[in-house]
């Protein structure tokens, strides 16, 4: 019996970065709203009541950046000046260039050393599925996203309006033998009002605070879980949590990677998604990798499987390519490996019109996770697959 405590965390659209991601992603959907093929590597700085934009981007459409940035501060809840952020007074400046021709020439089908549209940079991507939960998502990551997420519902629904928009979360599941048995402890950093003339001291505020989102955030995403747990919770640790946002704490896109993908449980290539349109392979590979460890997963061939996938820019074949299940599938990983790469579209042109990545739908992707999402844009989350991948393996035994 081998028993562990795994920990994974998230953070809410409000966190500085993930405001970042969300503009990066908004402008990428606007893009490609006017033109599909659309080359778009944006890049967005957040810090006090000011927002930076900068990248390269080459499109037959044209965009209000401005525009962009502000109603996605808007929709987020930076629409109090008491935030440090608000869409109204907030100062916008857009640094955006044209994409190298180098780089272009690379990714255009027809155009540099290869016919085929290749990788429009080297490196290296994984995907991840496992049997936690429904969604075939390790169970550590899966509760951070949906406690972040809650909170983000009730204070836009009014339920807990003293909430401001940026909040973390942290949950630990202890394991035995690569299952997981029981939720061991949570913790919450989550910003709120200045309400101290409600209350006689820090003290009284921060028990408020606490008894409020234990019982209406942290108790109903566990019990909704199925898991036992332990009622060990922590609460704004430092005791408050009314000076957030980017007021106090500088955003970059890109820079919450582990919180997009698995959490820590799976490997990690380093590429970020956001702001970048699908013929960037740190994206669409990695979309692709989650794609056939899902279906792996959901076809009952494997009890967890990662995924890895290489390339090199300008080169439309993966430079490598493996499956892995850690001893839980039902074939050899080198079968298995055969098996995907003879069901699967691996090059990025197959990739982008097996996924339908050509569409606006990657502001809704910018929060709460790439994976393990229900909704008809995430398109690499469909186990559409499972049938072709049963039927030929059976033909192969």
């Amino acid at each position: 019996m081998n028993k562990y405590t795994f920990t994974s965390e998230s953070v809410s659209e409000g966190h500085p970065d993930k405001v970042c991601d969300a503009i990066s992603d908004a402008i990428l959907d606007e893009y490609l709203k006017h033109d599909a093929n659309s080359r778009v590597a944006c890049e967005t700085l957040v810090t006090t009541g000011t927002v930076f934009v900068s990248g390269e981007i080459t499109s037959k459409g044209t965009v209000d950046v401005e525009k962009i940035v502000k109603h996605t501060l808007d929709e987020i809840g930076y629409n109090d000046p008491a935030y440090g952020m608000d869409q109204k007074n907030v100062k916008v400046i857009s640094m955006l260039d044209k994409q190298s021709p180098e780089i272009a020439q690379g990714v255009n089908e027809g155009s540099g050393l290869h016919e085929e549209q290749g990788a429009g940079d080297q490196g290296l991507m994984f995907g991840f599925a496992c049997n936690d939960t429904k969604e075939l998502m390790p169970l550590p990551i899966h509760l951070s996203h949906r406690l972040v997420e809650r909170m983000a519902d009730l204070r836009k629904n009014g339920k807990i309006p003293w909430l401001r928009p940026d909040s973390k979360s942290q949950v630990s599941v202890l394991y035995e033998d690569d299952k997981p048995i029981s939720i061991e402890k949570v913790v919450i950093a989550t910003q709120h009002d200045d309400m101290l003339d409600q209350f006689n001291s820090e003290a009284e505020e921060h028990k408020f605070v606490e008894k409020e989102i234990v019982d209406q955030v942290i108790k109903p995403i566990l019990v909704e879980s199925g898991f036992d747990y332990n009622d060990d919770f922590i609460v704004n640790g430092t005791g408050r949590f009314v000076y957030g946002g980017p007021e106090a704490d500088t955003g970059l896109t890109g820079r919450k990677i582990i919180v997009d993908t698995y959490g820590g449980y799976a490997p990690h290539g380093g590429g970020a998604f956001s702001g970048k349109d699908p013929s960037k392979v740190d994206r669409s590979a990695a979309y692709m990798a989650r794609y056939i460890a899902k279906n792996i997963v959901a076809a009952k061939l494997a009890d967890k499987c990662e995924i890895q996938f290489s390339y090199s820019i300008g080169v439309a074949e993966p430079t490598s390519f493996y499956v892995k299940t850690y001893g839980t599938g039902t074939m050899s990983d080198e079968k298995l490996t055969e098996l995907a790469q003879s069901v699967f579209p691996l090059k990025p042109a197959g990739i982008i019109e097996h996924l339908k990545l050509k569409y606006p739908r990657y502001y809704q992707t910018a929060a709460y996770g790439h994976f393990g999402r229900e909704s008809e844009l995430f398109t690499w989350e469909q186990t559409d697959m499972v049938d072709k991948l049963q039927s030929t393996a059976n033909e192969r035994n």
